[in-house]
């Protein structure tokens, strides 16, 4: 059964997500009207966060995380910016890091710039739109960096998870047994709150199941629910992507309790039969990228395979 229409408008419900967040960028500098000068200068399009000096500066990463850009001045005392900055690189490796400097420490840049450390410098004192422009462009630098992490990271997660399926498959005596290892298996990469795998006979959902959940105990309640009542019935894919905006799901009583947000179910299907569903939920609304839903349809074909060799054996 070709899905692709239908995984295109899935796309498209899950791929909506909320209105994105200045990105946040650290400006360092011991002399206080310079730092103020910074602040003022990048506050209308970045939350801008301050310190006076290097070692107050970790404290400020340790405490806030990742930022987009880091601003530093090179001339300070107990720790100069280059040395500082790379202090930073091991745990922030995507983050784009600027120097200021009012001297002419050739060397010291020089290297901080092979070794990858810095991004660009701007000598004092700065032309502010000249700042404001590379610093508008480190931030795009840093917003392509973090898309291509993560694609290779997605890319390597979606590979290991159909290694781990197929040697699941392989290796197992029977279905049942292929059951848990390929929940966990599916959880875990879909980064899910709860996922459960459940055989389906005749159109009715069986005993057989799996479950795995980040939500404690996660109680079974596929048979009551609307979704997988219509992903059977059909043997088509049911994505809710938001409940609370749902007319007909957030009234459901599983959902009230669960506090799932978001449902993507799959049925599994050989033969035109349906054999099983894969229910993956969410305890907020979906943005699953569109490179997730190919590999989750993938794994239900590859499922397929799995379970109606099994049946055709019977």
């Amino acid at each position: 059964m070709d899905n692709s229409p239908q995984l295109d408008q899935i796309s498209r419900q899950l791929m909506t997500s909320p209105r994105r967040k200045k990105q946040k960028i650290l400006v360092v500098d011991d002399e206080p009207d310079n730092l103020d000068l910074l602040y003022r200068t990048f506050r209308r399009d970045f939350q801008v966060l301050k310190a006076d000096s290097g070692i107050s500066a970790l404290d400020v990463l340790a405490t806030e995380g990742e930022v987009a850009v880091i601003i530093s001045d090179q001339r300070m005392p107990e720790m100069k910016g280059t040395e500082f900055l790379s202090k930073t690189l091991p745990q922030f490796p995507d983050t784009v890091r600027i120097i200021l400097t009012g001297f002419t420490d050739i060397e010291d840049l020089v290297d901080a710039i092979n070794a990858g450390q810095v991004y660009k410098y701007i000598t004092k004192p700065w032309d502010p739109d000249e700042l404001k422009a590379v610093v508008q462009r480190a931030a795009e630098t840093y917003d392509l960096l973090k898309q291509r992490t993560e694609e290779l990271r997605r890319a390597n997660a979606q590979i290991g998870l159909l290694k781990s399926l197929v040697e699941i498959t392989k290796s197992a005596p029977n279905v049942d047994t292929t059951l848990d290892p390929i929940v966990q298996a599916c959880g875990r990469n879909f980064a899910a709150d709860g996922c459960i795998l459940q055989l389906v006979e005749d159109g009715k959902l069986l005993s057989t199941q799996a479950i795995y959940s980040q939500l404690g105990t996660l109680k079974n309640w596929l048979d009551a629910d609307p979704l997988a009542a219509e992903a059977i019935a059909t043997g088509t894919i049911q994505v809710c992507s938001n409940i609370a905006k749902d007319e007909k799901l957030n009234q459901v009583e599983h959902y009230a309790t669960t506090g799932i947000q978001a449902h993507l179910i799959v049925p599994i299907i050989h033969k035109t039969q349906v054999l099983g569903v894969l229910s993956l939920q969410w305890k907020k609304p979906s943005t699953l990228p569109d490179e997730e839903l190919k590999i989750i349809h993938i794994s239900a074909q590859l499922l397929a395979i799995v379970f109606g060799c099994a049946h055709d054996r019977k």
